[in-house]
């Protein structure tokens, strides 16, 4: 039988004084899905933007409700799920709805909770180390020994994507606006930082790393595009997965062909379930048990009560964050 819930909602687009912590119902478990008590779920980016209306919901996930992750333990399972049981701890991404107190995921697209993490600290992983494996390696196929260029390196993708290059014996180069995100990214293991107050950073790269980049994790868009073909090696995969700057540019053919490159866009919300089912199987067998031995671990700004939601909207608005916000029930 469904059951009551809480949950953030959004009463009208706007700014974070639309959000809400009201009533909803959440179903039961279907087959191969599982319920869950959530005990956290992390704060991203997207949440923002579906706040303001830029980024809806995809059909038949709740348009009021954000959230696209979440930490917590199986309370129910469906018809057919054996991998799981009652009260284990999983994590995982969904489409939306992912800031109530109960969410209802497919069985094979949650991962184990690593014994070193807490629910909290396990609500930061998700959405930014999936995206970030998904794009370095699952579509970049970021090698030992090339450089990988991350947009954003002081966000929560991007303190995940220094740990994933240092890990897989990768160089790492970032950018970001604010000096003193990239002097606490160089302690996580980012090779070159690159302080971009103007977006320009094509130039420096050359000057730094001897040389372009052979992936470029974008989360930017169109603002940084004739930079990103600028600063892409030969061969180069430039992975955008992000448009704060903007959806539409003018694409630098005449620079990107000589290059021989190739330019991918990807977003994880909209993937079908069997997609995403085999980048959780691909990524807790290759990154997961990294949890318990040290190799990473979640950046998290801070953690802050689900009532604190529209000050947390409004800390991610101003770019005061480093890392990842955690909302905890």
């Amino acid at each position: 039988m469904s059951i009551d819930a809480r949950a953030v909602r959004i009463r009208e687009h706007g700014g974070p004084e639309v959000l809400e912590v009201g009533d909803i119902v959440v179903r039961d478990a279907g087959a191969g899905e599982i319920r869950v008590a959530v005990a956290a779920a992390g704060l991203n980016r997207a949440d923002t933007l579906q706040r303001r209306g830029f980024y809806p919901a995809p059909p038949g996930v709740a348009a009021d409700v954000p959230g696209l992750e979440f930490a917590g333990e199986v309370e129910q399972l469906g018809p057919g799920v054996t991998e799981w049981k009652l009260g284990d701890r999983v994590m995982g991404i969904v489409p939306g709805a992912g800031m109530a107190t109960h969410v209802v995921t497919p069985a094979r697209e949650a991962l184990r909770v690593p014994a070193s993490l807490s629910l909290s600290e396990a609500a930061a992983v998700p959405e930014a180390f999936l995206t970030a494996f998904d794009a370095l390696f699952e579509l970049g196929g970021l090698r030992q020994g090339e450089l990988a260029l991350i947009h954003s390196v002081a966000s929560g993708v991007g303190t995940a994507a220094i740990q994933l290059c240092r890990a897989a014996g990768a160089r790492s180069a970032g950018t970001s606006r604010t000096a003193d995100k990239l002097a606490r990214c160089q302690e996580l293991g980012l090779d070159h930082a690159l302080h971009s107050p103007d977006g320009r950073f094509a130039a420096e790269l050359e000057k730094l790393a001897g040389g372009g980049a052979d992936v470029i994790l974008d989360t930017v868009g169109a603002a940084y595009l004739n930079e990103n073909v600028r600063a892409l090696a030969l061969r180069g995969r430039l992975i955008v997965i992000g448009l704060l700057g903007g959806a539409k540019g003018e694409f630098p053919l005449g620079a990107l062909l000589p290059k021989r490159a190739r330019v991918e866009g990807s977003v994880l919300r909209s993937r079908a379930p069997e997609e995403k089912a085999a980048l959780a199987q691909s990524f807790s067998k290759h990154i997961l048990a990294g949890f318990d031995t040290g190799v990473y671990r979640p950046v998290i700004d801070a953690t802050l009560p689900m009532a604190d939601i529209a000050e947390a909207h409004a800390r991610m608005d101003r770019n005061e964050t480093f890392g990842k916000l955690v909302m905890a029930w």
